[in-house]
């Protein structure tokens, strides 16, 4: 069962990065393998959205709940899908430099034994293609910053930590 978690330093406010997370909608435009998103409720507390994703051949939807507390944290509740479980997390805290720290935790697991091994072989490839496509959206929205280390992909030492594992 894959799990990560992650904090990184980027040069945006937490209600910039929180806005671009947020806007779930958008996905389909920049996020790899995300397909279509149908959105069935939004408040400015609360959604719940469908995300159609398709990987070779492999076409799946999740439903999920996402609690908003603007600016500081998404919460995001898997309803239904492909999996047994899917916890999503995402913090945005002040850096005290204009920037903010985005913590950022996922673990899930298929129903489907296949599906789990190969998401175990290619979490962390993945992950990583995710994790970008969301720093390449903010530095396309908010612009590019000189001054932020993760745009070249470098992370600070003893700023991330990352742990992805495989259930048998």
């Amino acid at each position: 069962m894959p799990k990560h978690s992650e904090t990184r330093p980027l040069p945006y406010t937490p209600e910039q990065m929180f806005d671009l997370v947020a806007d779930v909608a958008r996905y389909p435009e920049f996020l790899p393998w995300v397909s279509a998103i149908r959105v069935r409720s939004n408040s400015d507390s609360q959604m719940v959205a469908d995300m159609i994703v398709g990987f070779k051949g492999l076409r799946e939807t999740f439903t999920s709940k996402v609690d908003k507390q603007r600016p500081a944290a998404l919460h995001i509740e898997y309803l239904e899908g492909p999996l047994k479980h899917l916890r999503n997390d995402w913090g945005f805290r002040a850096d005290g430099k204009g920037g903010c720290l985005v913590d950022f935790t996922v673990d899930f697991a298929f129903k489907n034994r296949v599906f789990e091994m190969l998401a175990g072989q290619m979490f962390d490839r993945a992950l990583r293609k995710m994790i970008n496509a969301f720093e390449e959206r903010a530095a396309r929205l908010y612009g590019d910053s000189t001054s932020a280390s993760v745009s070249s992909g470098a992370e600070a030492p003893g700023i991330s930590s990352s742990s992805a594992h495989n259930a048998a």
